[in-house]
């Protein structure tokens, strides 16, 4: 697969405006990114500009807290499905994670899997506030519930995505789901030291730079 492909073409930002969508969905396509991972409003209008170019649509759902309860993610999803969406990357409850209810974040991927009938489903563990002990067992939790993907971070918490945490949720997860490193990935080498440790898919708003030189800070902290 070209390194392209393993783009999320990311605009996140609570100021982001349709324009701002526009332009990054006229980025991927020139790319060839693998989607654009935007706010569940702008699904509709990136689904529209990225008509026959080949690029997903991808959307956050309980996003960036993970504190919404499981039938607002159900719902959400099932929306942002209706409105285009082909991937979805939903935030779980972090709390009930540093709690260790694991059977309550076992609950919630697998309803949001269920509800997405079929469409990928990213989970957002948020590696910076979890042990490793509890990063092993909600990804162990998200492949029992069928998630095609565990995904490190938001971007909008207190770190990124490191090899490390890569390296440790792929060897948790092995053939079972495949692993996206997302936050403050944002040079070539940062991207490459990804996908060594284990990453398949790369979040990031610096696709541009990291392939073309570009500049694009559309979320920085992304």
């Amino acid at each position: 697969m070209k390194e392209t492909k393993f783009i999320d073409h990311t605009v996140l930002k609570a100021t982001s405006t349709k324009e701002d969508v526009k332009k990054l969905c006229e980025e991927a396509i020139k790319y060839d990114f693998m989607s654009v991972c935007i706010n569940p409003c702008f699904v509709k209008d990136a689904h529209e500009f990225l008509q026959g170019s080949g690029v997903l649509t991808c959307t956050v759902i309980g996003f960036p807290l993970g504190a919404n309860t499981i039938a607002t993610k159900v719902f959400e999803t099932k929306d942002a499905i209706q409105n285009g969406a082909e991937e979805i990357d939903m935030v779980i409850n972090i709390g009930k994670a540093k709690e260790h209810d694991y059977d309550y974040i076992e609950e919630e991927i697998r309803a949001v899997v269920e509800a997405a009938n079929g469409t990928l489903v990213k989970v957002i563990i948020e590696t910076c506030y979890l042990t490793d002990e509890e990063k092993v067992e909600v990804c162990r939790r998200a492949v029992n519930a069928k998630a095609h993907y565990v995904k490190t971070s938001t971007g909008f918490g207190t770190g990124g995505a490191t090899q490390t945490d890569v390296k440790l949720m792929k060897d948790t997860v092995l053939d079972k789901a495949l692993v996206k490193a997302s936050g403050g990935v944002r040079t070539k080498a940062d991207f490459d030291a990804m996908v060594s440790a284990g990453a398949s898919r790369i979040g990031t708003s610096n696709g541009t730079t990291i392939f073309g030189g570009g500049n694009n800070d559309s979320n920085a902290s992304y």
